[in-house]
């Protein structure tokens, strides 16, 4: 090795000296460079033509010449060693590569080892996403930026992470999410001219573009909404849903029209942030939804808790029992699993569009996301008070429960740094035992002794238990909270455990201890 090198070396030094000798043979018999702007110099018609190096009587000006060469053998030393620094610099950048390349396989190799629980990301369907680039109309675009690929060793090093914290009882600074995360909003419109209002507060809150890019995708074709939304410029970026035809539907099914376009356009839009965009997570809100001034530093803390634990299928900004009177104003910061799925205000990662899109429903999607098929007894984040309100009334829904309950939803008005919380006791190693032992530990009352003032002392929290779906009914009613089930689910329960406060008191609508599973005969 060490003679392979020192040959290398004589070589190098032979064909340098070689090399200059050349130069300087060249250099003496080369005529003199005239000077720019003034003829050309060695060019046949400039001032001095080819005798200027000559004396008088036509002799060679010795002296001259010999300075002419020492200028352009120094002009040329000058040139080489401009081009052996940067052949130095270069070598410096190649040997960093390389040293970094070596670092990314190790690392790599140690990923495959340690996540275990990462999904798996299946292949995009290429005709999908051709044809939908196709498609989309793009009015607006903003300015590219660098995403975060799906599955991603910074994604990766996140859930890592997140699980070492959990085994060696770490605290979780849930800043680990990256700044580098891509985490866009997806504003689903139709033709709602207020959708200026939900645009305001995004675009007020937002706190880097480039970070939390808007995309717009418009359904109806609607010329007035198209304005709206138009009127923002690069601000966002505004698709437009391209097949506006109505879709075939069996005779009773005519009224619900809206819900299979509203599915289409679902789809549609989804795949545009996914395969077109080459987006890795995504945050869904409606045109009629108005965020709160935290509603970012929300999903920024939750991303990483997301991905990381894989019972979790969504987070979601919004409480289905979130009236003003039912939660906590005291307690912002508080979040909790719920095994209902909430929407309004959601985020979603690309694995689990993978796993959805190809059995995505015609028609009543959100229902659908509920049923145990799609849920596989996963569950979302949601919070104590939401950070999503609507203000939208008119609909497909027509109203329906808008007067009875959404329009009390109380909208979250203090800002909490939750990037800078430990949010690991929302991961279900922790967060089962807790809950649970706090719910089957706190006294067991009826509904008298709640509605009775005096009869009870202390914040609570205190238990209501029910045994069918007709007494969870009855309970639910009178005690305010919404009564419905979906596949057997309640809104906001995880386990069949509803918590709410009622009358100033913690109180948790629950199943009786050992639950193992929802009936889906109580829908």
């Amino acid at each position: 090795m060490v003679r392979k090198k020192g040959s290398l070396i004589l070589c190098g030094a032979f064909l340098f000296v070689a090399w200059n000798a050349l130069l300087l043979l060249y250099l003496w018999g080369r005529p003199p460079i005239g000077r720019l702007g003034e003829g050309g110099g060695a060019e046949p018609g400039g001032k001095e033509e080819w005798d200027v190096g000559r004396g008088k009587g036509g002799q060679v000006n010795l002296a001259g010449e010999v300075i002419r060469l020492a200028e352009e053998v120094e002009i040329q030393l000058e040139t080489q060693k401009k081009l052996l620094k940067q052949i130095e610099s270069h070598r410096a950048v190649w040997a960093r590569q390389k040293d970094v390349g070596k670092r990314e396989t190790e690392d790599t190799k140690e990923i495959k080892q340690e996540v275990v629980h990462q999904p798996q990301k299946p292949p995009l369907s290429r005709g999908d996403s051709v044809d939908d680039r196709h498609q989309t109309h793009v009015k607006h675009t903003q300015k590219p930026v660098h995403t975060v690929p799906t599955g991603s060793k910074v994604e990766q090093h996140q859930a890592i992470e997140i699980k070492e914290g959990i085994g060696e009882n770490h605290k979780l600074a849930t800043s680990v999410a990256s700044p580098e995360v891509i985490i866009p909003i997806l504003v689903i419109a139709c033709d709602r001219v207020t959708v200026k209002r939900s645009l305001d507060r995004l675009i007020q809150y937002r706190p880097s573009p480039e970070l939390y890019p808007i995309i717009v995708s418009q359904d109806c074709g609607h010329a007035e909404t198209a304005r709206v939304i138009g009127s923002y410029g690069d601000q966002v970026t505004h698709i437009s849903q391209p097949d506006l035809s109505d879709i075939r539907v069996r005779p009773e099914h005519r009224k619900f029209q809206g819900y299979y376009k509203i599915s289409r356009h679902y789809q549609w839009a989804l795949n545009q942030v996914f395969n077109t965009f080459s987006q890795s997570t995504v945050v869904i809100v409606e045109d009629d939804l108005e965020v709160a001034q935290d509603f970012f530093e929300y999903f920024r803390a939750l991303y990483p808790i997301l991905r990381a634990d894989p019972t979790l299928w969504c987070v979601s900004a919004w409480n289905d029992n979130g009236r003003d009177a039912l939660v906590d104003p005291s307690k912002a910061e508080l979040l909790y699993r719920t095994d209902f799925f909430p929407g309004l205000g959601w985020m979603l990662l690309k694995e689990m569009w993978d796993e959805l899109e190809p059995k995505w429903p015609s028609a009543f999607w959100d229902d659908w996301m509920r049923q145990p098929e799609q849920r596989k007894d996963r569950s979302c984040i949601r919070p104590e008070i939401s950070r999503t309100i609507t203000f939208g009334r008119k609909g497909v829904s027509l109203g329906q429960f808008f007067d009875q309950y959404l329009r009390y939803i109380k909208l979250n008005t203090e800002f909490v740094p939750f990037t800078k919380q430990d949010l690991s006791y929302l991961l279900k190693e922790k967060y089962d035992e807790k809950f649970i032992k706090e719910v089957y530990s706190a006294p067991l009352v009826k509904i008298e002794d709640l509605q009775q003032a005096g009869s009870l002392k202390g914040p609570g929290p205190y238990r209501v238990e029910y045994s069918s779906r007709d007494s969870f009914k009855v309970f639910a009613r009178n005690l305010g909270v919404m009564d419905d089930l979906k596949s057997g689910v309640p809104r906001t329960g995880y386990r069949g455990i509803v918590s709410f406060l009622y009358r100033g008191r913690r109180v948790c609508l629950a199943p009786p201890e050992g639950w193992t599973q929802y009936d889906i005969s109580w829908s």
